[in-house]
């Protein structure tokens, strides 16, 4: 992601990149040459950039985003797979610098789960089931993606339960299934898929009364994503400390 980031970058008129960075040794992409990550703070305050944008893994991609506190620049990140601990470390980041923090940036990705949420709250009761596939090489299962839509189906479900019961409710969530399992009121299936070089699918599939409802993005380019990341970060720059979604990014595009 971060050679799709670059080279989405220098295509673009209204950034630049000023440099990049990466934990092991890179030759340059797209005429931008790749530092050593432990250079990064030495960067950050010769070359004074705007917004960093990130797509590493959960524990370098804090480092980076607390170095961005430090230095007063601007993050957009798009790792996924952080734990507790690592939300909380770039929560306090975002107290001293923008912090924007995705787990995706497809805008399909976005129209999905507005979609979702309109749909499973109107159809209550009924069962929802999610899966997602991703290449061979993906680490984290599910996606960071279906975690985000899991707390979309939680929020929108539980805001139904607090109505109907006045009590705290959230999904029970189902990672699969084995042997007898008889399905329970309420629950949400979760399969996470590894195989080949898929870039990423999501697929939301509610069914009751005798219909089914299925809703699915596919993404075929990583270039969705580094696309939607500089639209964020062209956002981002020179907003006031705090902590920012991408929603926020879309929302001013329909505005505009």
């Amino acid at each position: 992601m971060g050679r799709e980031v670059i080279e989405a970058a220098v295509d673009r008129a209204d950034l630049s990149v000023v440099a990049a960075v990466n934990r092991t040794p890179t030759e340059a992409v797209a005429g931008v040459d790749v530092a050593d990550a432990g250079d990064l703070p030495t960067l950050l305050d010769e070359r004074t950039p705007d917004v960093l944008v990130d797509f590493t893994g959960p524990e370098s991609s804090v480092e980076y985003v607390e170095a961005c506190a430090d230095a007063g620049v601007a993050a957009v990140v798009g790792t996924t797979g952080f734990d507790e601990s690592d939300h909380e470390a770039l929560r306090t980041a975002s107290e001293s610098t923008p912090v924007l923090l995705a787990s995706n940036f497809s805008r399909g990705v976005a129209a999905l789960r507005r979609a979702v949420r309109e749909a499973v709250a109107a159809l209550p009761g009924y069962d929802v089931e999610l899966t997602e596939t991703h290449h061979n090489g993906k680490r984290d299962a599910p996606s960071g993606t279906a975690k985000t839509i899991l707390d979309d189906l939680d929020e929108v479900r539980g805001d139904s339960a607090r109505q109907r019961t006045g009590d705290e409710a959230g999904a029970r969530r189902v990672h699969g299934r084995e042997g007898i399992q008889p399905r329970e009121d309420g629950e949400i299936g979760v399969h996470a898929r590894r195989a080949g070089d898929v870039t990423g699918e999501h697929e939301v599939l509610i069914a009751g009364n005798h219909e089914l409802v299925s809703v699915t993005h596919r993404a075929q380019d990583r270039g969705v994503f580094a696309a939607g990341a500089l639209d964020a970060a062209v956002w981002l720059a020179g907003r006031d400390p705090g902590w920012y979604d991408f929603g926020r990014v879309l929302d001013q595009d329909q505005s505009a």
